[in-house]
């Protein structure tokens, strides 16, 4: 099963933070520095999504809306279920992470990337993962300020607009702007990745930072964190079984399932660490931690779940109905992706 480089990375980070915490002016240039590459973040997230692919994909609307169902409905209802663990299982602040995690909306790129590998509708997994990005940049603070409250972290009108200039507005900048600047994204795309994820290496160490000044760390127990990882097990596993066989309820074909498990069963790291960082302020650090945890956990689990299907026998088309004609020639195209 996979380990994740960057995850290495993410908590070597940590540990810099943990021994060498930035404090005073420097913890000033670290907060700012932060506040700007987050916006530069959602600049490029709104620059990269194409707008004529998304609406291309509009004609598979039922697994979409689905997809969308799983990640901003039957995750958060999961989330508030947990909330009975608590004191007993998890302590209160890391809840407060938990149901954050279940907010956030699906990855990208790894949807793609175990879709296809398990010969899956690659296509529909990319119009749902760039559906769920877009609509995360307003559901998830809409989500967390309704059901976290003034328990994760402040949230206020002030908030509110915090998002909206560090986080949406951005993103319709780029969105606007992508006609000119898509060109030199897509070239650039793997200098620009690198930027991505330098920018979430300084929030997550930034954040951090505030947590070991605050001495918020104190309040984690290697049991406590243990115990996180079972209910995190227990999410990741009731969203893969309901992700499948939910969807062979619902009539969608093998390809379909596919991409629905994957896109409709993960969360993504890469959105949900700026987020937290502006909604939870100076608790972003343990905010953050259950979804370090659940993405590496959703990586090895998913891992094995693609190989495996990806060694199904191909289903035999035994009557040239049209629409059965047309649903091999969708799957076949997208096992070429």
């Amino acid at each position: 099963m996979p380990i994740d480089p960057y995850i290495l990375l993410l908590l070597a980070t940590v540990g810099v933070a943990a021994l060498f915490p930035a404090r005073g002016t420097v913890a000033d240039v670290a907060s700012g520095a932060s506040t700007a590459v987050i916006a530069l973040l959602f600049f490029l997230y709104g620059a990269r999504l194409s707008t004529r692919e998304a609406l291309d994909g509009l004609r598979h609307w039922r697994l979409h809306v689905t997809v969308l169902a799983c990640t901003f409905v039957a995750f958060p209802l999961l989330g508030l279920a947990a909330r009975g663990l608590v004191p007993v299982i998890l302590t209160d602040p890391l809840y407060q992470g938990l149901l954050f995690l279940t907010l956030v909306p699906s990855t990208v790129q790894s949807s793609i990337a175990f879709t296809s590998m398990a010969r899956g509708n690659v296509p529909a997994a990319i119009c749902a993962g760039s559906f769920s990005s877009l609509v995360g940049i307003i559901a998830t603070p809409l989500l967390a300020a309704s059901l976290l409250g003034g328990s994760g972290g402040g949230f206020s009108a002030d908030s509110l607009l915090k998002i909206v200039l560090q986080l949406l507005v951005p993103f319709l900048a780029g969105q606007l702007l992508r006609r000119w600047i898509g060109e030199f994204i897509t070239r650039h795309k793997k200098v620009l990745a690198l930027v991505d994820r330098g920018s979430i290496l300084l929030v997550v160490y930034t954040a951090f930072s505030q947590g070991m000044v605050q001495g918020i760390w104190h309040q984690v127990s290697p049991l406590r964190l243990g115990a996180l990882l079972v209910v995190e097990a227990v999410i990741l596993a009731v969203m893969l079984l309901l992700t499948w066989y939910g969807g062979k309820a619902l009539g969608f074909t093998r390809e379909d399932r596919i991409t629905l498990q994957f896109a409709g069963s993960k969360k993504s790291l890469a959105s949900g660490l700026p987020m937290a960082s502006v909604l939870f302020g100076a608790h972003a650090s343990l905010a953050v931690l259950p979804l370090m945890l659940f993405h590496q956990m959703q990586l090895m689990v998913c891992a094995v779940i693609a190989k495996r299907r990806s060694h199904d026998p191909r289903p035999e088309v035994t009557a040239p109905e049209p629409a059965a004609v047309s649903r091999t020639v969708v799957g076949t195209g997208t096992r070429s992706g």
